[in-house]
């Protein structure tokens, strides 16, 4: 059974910080293109960042434009945990986050979520 556990949201000043933690189980980690995406009320779920399978030193990273500069994805494959690090947070990054592994097989793209964390933004 696969599991993806966030933890390390909360409530945070604009302006703060929070290191948001993916722990995996019931996958082969380290195979899987991970990936952080969130859900504003209202609007639709987009992708956040993403980083390829492999180590830590020779995976690729991929972020959208509206957190660049300002979060980081990285992954420890020896604990099967993604973690994404967000500075200057703004209201506009209040969001559920969601964690998300993908690996496609045998032309088949399999896509797993773990139940989300909440990040809000305010003062």
């Amino acid at each position: 059974q696969v599991q993806l556990v966030e933890s390390g949201g909360g409530l945070v000043q604009p302006g703060g910080s929070l290191r948001l933690s993916c722990a995996a189980s019931g996958i082969i980690f380290s195979t899987h293109v991970m990936a952080w995406y969130r859900q504003a009320p209202g609007k639709e779920r987009e992708l956040v960042a993403s980083i390829t399978p492999g180590s830590s030193t020779n995976s690729y990273t991929n972020y959208a434009d509206s957190v660049k500069g300002r979060f980081s994805i990285s992954r420890d494959n020896a604990k099967n945990t993604i973690y994404l690090q967000m500075n200057t947070l703004g209201p506009e990054d209040t969001a559920v986050y969601y964690c998300n592994a993908q690996k496609q097989v045998a032309g088949v793209m399999l896509a797993y979520w773990g139940q989300g964390t909440q990040v809000t933004v305010s003062s």
